[in-house]
């Protein structure tokens, strides 16, 4: 039984296997220089307009907590949590989140609530994503909303209906390569009537990191430009939670004596 091996120096000697060769290695060699153009293709492939709003509300989306700067700067910083979620889609493809903010210890308790509309920057300005705040008209209504199913929600064309006064709009620019930041921007200079505290205009500065974490920092203004509420030091860091939190319930922050109610008043806006 030799056959094997006769076949094999048949092969050897046959002038059409050397063809058949040649051409294999051709085939083989266009097939990569395909991939190859297509993968490059796909790597340099510009990101759209849409495509950088679709970014930035899906890492505004999720539970998030400032709880790393609480435990650095107890005395500046509270433990919040950040929840947002899905809400709606506008006609024209902005999407409406929902958004809340409350005490770590309270989750089901906020004292934030808000709508995000995100979108692409109308081409004539100098940005890439606009994300507006808006009022909620029964905010009540919405409390807990991403904690629920979804069947026990305000629907999408509620929660269009729901959207009540603009309150503040801030403009996101694409960071340079090599920072931290995925986007960064912030409300326009003079920012937006506010009366909270006795302010008269608040700005607000936003950032998108990688890893889905958010950079908030709001602040009040008097008539002569005299901080009346919001943290001094640096923006809110809020990060993503972790697979579980119950090892929070069983290891309380640490906070100051000194008392909530006056502490949040150099912290934080409640409710405008």
């Amino acid at each position: 039984m030799c056959t094997g091996s006769d076949s094999a120096s048949d092969s050897k000697s046959d002038p059409n296997s050397n063809g058949w060769t040649r051409a294999r290695g051709a085939v083989l060699k266009s097939l990569v220089l395909i991939g190859g153009a297509l993968l490059l293709r796909r790597l340099t492939k510009s990101t759209t307009r849409w495509d950088h709003a679709r970014i930035v509300a899906e890492s505004l989306n999720g539970e998030k907590f400032s709880k790393e700067q609480a435990v650095r700067d107890p005395d500046s910083y509270f433990n919040f949590r950040w929840l947002s979620c899905p809400a709606a889609d506008m006609v024209d493809g902005s999407k409406v989140l929902y958004f809340e903010q409350a005490f770590w210890r309270t989750p089901h308790k906020p004292f934030r609530q808000r709508f995000f509309m995100v979108k692409p920057c109308a081409k004539e300005l100098k940005c890439d994503v606009e994300v507006g705040t808006y009022a909620i008209r029964d905010a009540e209504e919405y409390k807990n909303f991403c904690d629920r199913p979804r069947d026990q929600r305000p629907q999408p064309e509620e929660v269009i209906g729901d959207i009540a006064e603009h309150l503040t709009t801030i403009h996101l620019k694409r960071c340079e390569r090599g920072k931290r930041c995925l986007y960064e921007g912030s409300t326009p200079a003079d920012g937006f009537p506010n009366s909270w505290n006795g302010a008269t205009y608040c700005t607000s500065e936003l950032a998108v990191l990688k890893n889905n974490e958010i950079h908030a920092w709001d602040r009040g203004y008097d008539d002569d430009g005299n901080q009346v509420w919001g943290v001094k030091g640096g923006p809110y860091e809020f990060k993503p939670a972790p697979a579980s939190s119950f090892d929070d319930v069983l290891n309380p922050l640490s906070f100051a004596s000194q008392p909530v109610g006056k502490r949040i008043e150099g912290s934080f806006v409640l409710q405008e």
